[in-house]
């Protein structure tokens, strides 16, 4: 009996928020953000808004939507000329979805006025408080990331003090272990990080690290390479929690973050022999576009730039 009044008040508890912050960020109005879109199809909207590419079956595994809903869905925004549809050249029963010109420009519309509301709401807070608020969003999305279907539960984050100095140490540590890589390595995360904390362009460049139960286990940065060119940097994840999509995931972050903020293209810089990183930015839609033979960190090694364009045409 107690535990069952335990568990009551925590429902209570949990409908009681629900409540209180679906009023707080206006889902139950007629059209999300001013948008001709109810919440569902905006969040269709925005998911083939963020990806280059997808399948109908795909989006409902991953919305969790039933698959005749969905199709609906997207049967509208085909009469509305929002989406463009082409047959998988992988799978001849599948359409590849994509976002038309008209659909690109209404998803840029709600992501813009997404963010301006909720930087409005952020913003008057405390500096403190919005830490507080991301640590709890951490939390609930850690909690409910595990569904007992053995995938461990990880969240992305902003970085937090002490956070480079991990990068740096982790960096250095893991490719002198693993690759025999030399102290001049580890001065040019350094550089790296320096640069990223001390010039850092929030409207264009950003940093994620992955933390599980507490612990980080790995990070990305998105720099500036140019006006049109982002640069991936300094892409790690812990051996000990690889195989568990964290680097496939930070990968993806990166290139939605360099596409809503208008970048024409993703670069990065590799090396021949980091065969699973390679393995992620393939499977992420990079192409390797030059190698060239050097001598690094106490080591012959061969440089690979692999690119990923943003826009399409």
């Amino acid at each position: 009996m107690a535990a069952r009044c335990t568990l009551d008040r925590h429902v209570d508890a949990a409908r009681r928020f629900n409540r209180f912050y679906t009023q707080r960020i206006g889902a139950l109005h007629e059209g999300l953000l001013d948008s001709p879109f109810p919440l569902t199809e905006a969040r269709v909207l925005y998911e083939l808004g963020v990806r280059r590419e997808t399948t109908a079956s795909r989006l409902a595994q991953d919305l969790d939507i039933d698959s005749g809903y969905l199709s609906r869905i997207l049967r509208g925004f085909g009469d509305r000329g929002l989406v463009d549809k082409a047959r998988s050249p992988d799978d001849g029963r599948q359409s590849l979805l994509r976002l038309s010109p008209q659909g690109r420009e209404a998803f840029a519309g709600i992501d813009a006025r997404s963010r301006q509301e909720m930087g409005a709401m952020l913003g008057a807070l405390q500096e403190t408080d919005r830490e507080r608020l991301s640590r709890a969003f951490a939390t609930i999305e850690g909690v409910f990331g595990n569904r007992g279907d053995g995938r461990v539960p990880y969240v992305l984050r902003p970085p937090q003090p002490g956070d480079m100095g991990w990068i740096v140490h982790r960096h250095g540590a893991l490719y002198a272990q693993d690759y025999g890589w030399d102290e001049t390595f580890e001065g040019l995360v350094a550089g790296i990080v320096a640069e990223f904390v001390q010039t850092c362009d929030p409207k264009a460049e950003r940093c994620w690290i992955a933390e599980m139960d507490g612990a980080v286990v790995g990070s990305v940065f998105v720099v500036r390479a140019s006006d049109g060119v982002a640069k991936l940097r300094l892409l790690l994840v812990e051996p000990h929690v690889r195989g568990l999509g964290i680097g496939g995931r930070l990968i993806d972050e990166c290139v939605r973050f360099a596409r809503r903020v208008g970048y024409r293209k993703m670069t990065l810089w590799t090396q021949s022999m980091l065969v699973a990183a390679r393995h992620l930015y393939e499977q992420a839609g990079f192409t390797l576009v030059d190698s060239a033979p050097h001598r690094s960190f106490g080591k012959d090694l061969v440089g690979e730039t692999w690119d990923l364009p943003l826009t399409s045409g």
